[in-house]
Order: structure tokens, then C-alpha cells, then sequence
């Protein structure tokens, strides 16, 4: 692969601007509330553009366009939930929980039921699901270093994972947010520039030859020879016969020569091959894809699977985000509640204003680079797009762009998850102190490293999907029922919790297996969040109401700091010594002044 000097100096430039900007941060975070909440003076706009910055993750930047390229039509509720959820968000969630006067998810739940065992508990699911939103951003670098710079897969997994943590045990919350609010506006200038020079130049009718026109009702096809180097094995499907040359494994068996594919057959290609197909040839697609573009533009089919599995998806996207430690420890560095609200709206227009490229994009990659579709790298659309559509310098130079905006959403992710997990750990299991949290930091950060290189990639949105899933099923009761529902209890809480974590896990768990062993798992086990989050509402109210008598005794006083308005006063924010040890006390005067 030959290298692009422009998008190894934007990469670089990405990192250098990031490190710098944590490190000047940093010089002003002194405390465990400096590291844990920015001293709670995020003013609104620059706390919209941080949480913006951190929630486009892999799976927004790369994976929204590579799913449009699979699936069409469908897809689109990927970028539309990964939205709504924030809007459940700002109406039921925002402004209470910043009242609660918390520091983490877990303290908000000790605050509400008063239970230490529920605090410990959910620290575990806080830590896996911080984990477990790690590993694709880390899996999406590596795709990406390899796609633009043709580095082996670890390189980018680890360079991410570094800088991240430099800046993390630096200066906590107080250093990324300034470089989160940066790299929002980055990435939105990195995916909309590029989208805009391609549509102008695909409807002035230049750029590279395309796969056919979307509006067919035939497959898209090879508009001249092309080869294509499968790296990972692969099962693939074809809408009409198909003559090709393959050089490799296929079907299990050596091949040198001329093979011919139908689509009663679906042949499985092994690592190292190497297809050629004659110019004309239709596309093969990998086993899930849509294989014809007039499926492709429809939305579900007839089937009822597909519509459950639509469903399901909305309910993991609409009340995963809500779940999230990285997203909602956000809310608690604003100074009031009204402030939390304002902060949500804006990035409710910040995230619809994003969304709109990636599904562009992903329908230009149809046209212009067909043979992921065959590979099953999907998510490399974004960053192979400029060059096959422009070539030479210009296309060079667009794909930088695209690979430095690529390269900031996995550190502005990363570094949002690695802040909220590293702050549960040192406050809930380690003392408390800044030094704690340094040490959580670099502790956490191995942990989905190590297993971003063991496991193999899926679709980055479709395993960002899972998390959802995970944290709709395990936090999204516990805070809906724990801020509206006065007859929670912290048995019925941890019920709830467990029922839901235990589904969701183990559809994970046969997925993964299923993954390695022929793609058996049926739908819901991808898609569990239909099931799950219900299952974990009902056991959290059956439980709560079974155990009546264990609603804490400060219920009334609890729930009117989460309700009255913020000119009343009735706020307290907990203290840091409430669980943990600051290391020095707060220094009044150097917060700075929060404004709108």
C-alpha cells in the first residue's frame, strides 16, 4: 500500500494539537474535583461541544457510513437513535441528576437508595461497559492506520491508548475538556468538508468510474477489472451467477483458476486470497449484506425479524445513551440543573448537524468502492472514499482530512470513557486521591487494549450497538425508576440490573461464539434490547414492590433536591471526602465563572 504523506501529517498534527491542548488543561487541575467534574464549571456550549465530541465515536465517524454501505436504507436508525437518545436524555434525566449533587453513577445510586452494596455493584457494570465501548474505538484506529497508512493493525490501537492516557492521568476532566470540545468541531469540519467536494463533484459528473446507478434494481458491479486481497476470512453471497478468477482458499479447498459462484451457494474464502473479477462483473457482498440495490434503498422487508430487530435496535439507541458512565458524567460538570438542560439541547442540534454526512458518504461508497463489500471492511468507506472518487493529490488530501477526523473521534471517545471508568475505580475502590486516579487511569487503559488486539473486528456500529444494549438494560431503569418512581428500592434496583446484565451478556456471549463458528446466533442476540430492557424493568418494579420496606428513609428529602427548581436552593453537591480523599482542598477563585 503506497503511504499518504498528508494523512500521516494531519494524524500527527491531530495528536500534537490534542497533547498540547490536555497538557495547557492540565495545569489547572489540583484536586479530585478538578480530575472528577472540572470543579462543576463547564459553561453549557463548551460542555455540549465536549460530550458531542466524546459521543462521536468510531462507530459515528466510520461506522455509520460502512453500515449505509451494507445495508442501506436500514441503517439509518443507527445515526437517528445514536440522536433521540439524547432527547430522553434532556427530558427525564439531565437536570435531576445534576441535582443529586453526584460525582459518578454509582454515587447517584448510593445517594438515592442508600445502599453500598448497589454501589459496588454497579461499579462493576459501570467499569465493564466503560470497557467494552473501549475496545471498537481502539479496533477502529487500528482500521484506520492500516487503511491510510498501511501500519499493522496494533499500531493505532496502541498510539490511541498512549495519548490518551497522558492526557487523562494529566489533568482528569478539567484537561479533555477543552481538547473533546476541540475535536468536535475537527471532526465535524473533517466529514463535512470532504462531503461536500464529493457530492459537488459526483453531480458534476467527474471522479472515478462508479458500480452502476443506486436506482437499479441490479447489485452494484466491478466498473472494471478489480482485484481484491481478502485479509480476513470471509462468507459471501451473490444476487446472479457470478464467473470469477481466485486465487487461494475457497470452500476449503486450494484454488488457482477460474471459479464460478450462484446464488444457491455461498462460498467461504479464506484468509490470503485473492480475487479478480472481469469489468461488469456484479458485486459479491459478505453474509448479512444487502445484495441488490433496489433492497437496498427499501426499508425492512416483510419480514418479521427484521422489524423486531429494527425495534430493538431503537430501544438499545434510545435508552442505551441515557446508560452511558462517559455520557452522563458530562451532566455532572455543569454548576446547576438548568445548565445540565441547556447543555443537552445544544448537542441535540450539534449531533443532528453531524449525522447528516456520514449517510451521505455511505451511499457514495456504493458507487465508488464496491469492493469492501467483498472484504467485509466497511468501516475503511470513509477513508477510501476521497481517493476513488478524486485520485491523485486532491484525493490525497481529502482522505488526510478524513483520517485526522477519524483519528480525533477515537481519542475524544477513548478519553471520555477512559475520565468516567478511571473516576469510579479510584473513588470506589481505590482511596479516592488524585494519585488514585492516576494509577485507575493507567489501569483501565490496558485492559481494552489487550483486548481490542485479541479479538477480531466486527462493524464498528453494530458492536457499539451491544454497549447500548448492555448499559438501556442495566442503567437506563435504574435512573428513569430512581428519579420518577418513589417506590424504588436498592434490592428492586439491583434486580433489575442483574436481569438485564445477565441477558445482555449472555447474547454477547453466544454471539462471540456464534462469530468463530459458522454465524448461527439468531437476530436477537445481536439485537437483545427488545427483550432485555423490558425483562429488567418488570424485575426492578416486581422486586421494589416485594420490598416495600427497604424504601430509605430520606426518600422525601432525596427526591425534592431532584425536583425543585435550581432557585430554590435545595441542591447540595456531595463532598469529594464523602468517598475519597482530596489530595489538597478546593482552591476557590481558579474555577473561572460559568457562562452560557
Amino acid at each position: 500500500m503506497q503511504l499518504n504523506p498528508w494523512a500521516l501529517t494531519g494524524i500527527v498534527l491531530v495528536g500534537m494539537v490534542t497533547f498540547y491542548l490536555g497538557h495547557r488543561s492540565s495545569r489547572f487541575a489540583s484536586s479530585t474535583h478538578d480530575f472528577l467534574v472540572a470543579r462543576r464549571t463547564v459553561r453549557s456550549r463548551r460542555n455540549a461541544a465536549a460530550i458531542s465530541g466524546e459521543y462521536l465515536s468510531a462507530a459515528s465517524f466510520l461506522g455509520v457510513a460502512g453500515i449505509v454501505l451494507k445495508e442501506g436504507a436500514d441503517a439509518l436508525w443507527f445515526p437517528i437513535g445514536f440522536t433521540a437518545g439524547y432527547l430522553a436524555l434532556m427530558l427525564f434525566v439531565a437536570a435531576p441528576l445534576r441535582r443529586s449533587g453526584a460525582y459518578t453513577l454509582p454515587d447517584f445510586l448510593e445517594a438515592r437508595l442508600g445502599s453500598m452494596a448497589l454501589r459496588r455493584f454497579s461499579t462493576a457494570f459501570v467499569v465493564f461497559i466503560g470497557i467494552l465501548y473501549m475496545v471498537p474505538q481502539l479496533q477502529g484506529a487500528g482500521l484506520g492506520l492500516t487503511t491510510i497508512l498501511g501500519t499493522p493493525a496494533w499500531v493505532g490501537a496502541v498510539v490511541v491508548t498512549v495519548v490518551v492516557t497522558i492526557n487523562v492521568i494529566a489533568g482528569g476532566m478539567r484537561a479533555i475538556t477543552v481538547v473533546q470540545a476541540f475535536q468536535y468541531w475537527l471532526k465535524l469540519f473533517a466529514i463535512a468538508a470532504p462531503t461536500f467536494v464529493l457530492c459537488v463533484v459526483f453531480i458534476g459528473g467527474g471522479g472515478g468510474p462508479t458500480a452502476g446507478s443506486l436506482g437499479t434494481p441490479a447489485p452494484p458491479v466491478f466498473p472494471e477489472e478489480t482485484t481484491v486481497d481478502v485479509q480476513t476470512p470471509v462468507t459471501l453471497e451473490v444476487a446472479v451467477p457470478t464467473v470469477l478468477y481466485a486465487d487461494g482458499v475457497v470452500d476449503g479447498v486450494r484454488s488457482d483458476g477460474v471459479v464460478f459462484w450462484s446464488p444457491e451457494v455461498r462460498p467461504e474464502v479464506g484468509e490470503g486470497t485473492e480475487l479478480r473479477f472481469p469489468a461488469g462483473s456484479p458485486v459479491p457482498v459478505v453474509t448479512g449484506a444487502v445484495t441488490d440495490n433496489a433492497t437496498w434503498l427499501l426499508p425492512a422487508s416483510d419480514d418479521i425479524t427484521d422489524l423486531l430487530s429494527t425495534y430493538s435496535l431503537m430501544f438499545a439507541t434510545f435508552l442505551g445513551t441515557m446508560g452511558l458512565p462517559h455520557v452522563l458524567v458530562r451532566f455532572y460538570t455543569n454548576p446547576d440543573g438548568k445548565a445540565a438542560r441547556r447543555t443537552t439541547v445544544h448537542v441535540l442540534l450539534l449531533l443532528g448537524l453531524f449525522y447528516l454526512f456520514p449517510a451521505l458518504l455511505g451511499a457514495l461508497s456504493r458507487l465508488y468502492v464496491p469492493q469492501l463489500l467483498v472484504t467485509g471492511q466497511t468501516d475503511a468507506a470513509v477513508l477510501m472514499l476521497p481517493s476513488a472518487v478524486l485520485g491523485g493529490v486532491g484525493g490525497q488530501i481529502l482522505g488526510a482530512v478524513t483520517a485526522a477526523g477519524a483519528f480525533a473521534a477515537f481519542l475524544s471517545t477513548a478519553s471520555g470513557l477512559l475520565v468516567s471508568v478511571a473516576g469510579v475505580l479510584s473513588t470506589d475502590v481505590l482511596p479516592g486521591r488524585v494519585r488514585d486516579f492516576r494509577l485507575a487511569a493507567v489501569l483501565v487503559a490496558m485492559a481494552p487494549l489487550g483486548i481490542a488486539l485479541a479479538l477480531r473486528q466486527d462493524d464498528l456500529s453494530l458492536s457499539v450497538g451491544m454497549t447500548f444494549a448492555l448499559a438501556a438494560s442495566t442503567f437506563s431503569p435504574m435512573l428513569l425508576l430512581g428519579i420518577w418512581w418513589r417506590k424504588l428500592t436498592w434490592t428492586g434496583a439491583m434486580a433489575g440490573m442483574v436481569v438485564g446484565g445477565t441477558l445482555v451478556l449472555g447474547a454477547l456471549a453466544i454471539n462471540i461464539i456464534s462469530g468463530y463458528t459458522g454465524d448461527w446466533a439468531p437476530w436477537f442476540t445481536v439485537q437483545p434490547a427488545l427483550f432485555t430492557v423490558p425483562a429488567a424493568f418488570v424485575a426492578t418494579m416486581v422486586v421494589s414492590k416485594a420490598t416495600a420496606r427497604r424504601v430509605p428513609d430520606d426518600l422525601n428529602a432525596v427526591m425534592l433536591r431532584l425536583h425543585a427548581p435550581d432557585p430554590l436552593g435545595f441542591m447540595r453537591d456531595r463532598a469529594v471526602a464523602r468517598f475519597g480523599q482530596a489530595e489538597e482542598k478546593v482552591r476557590p477563585g481558579r474555577g473561572g465563572r460559568h457562562r452560557k
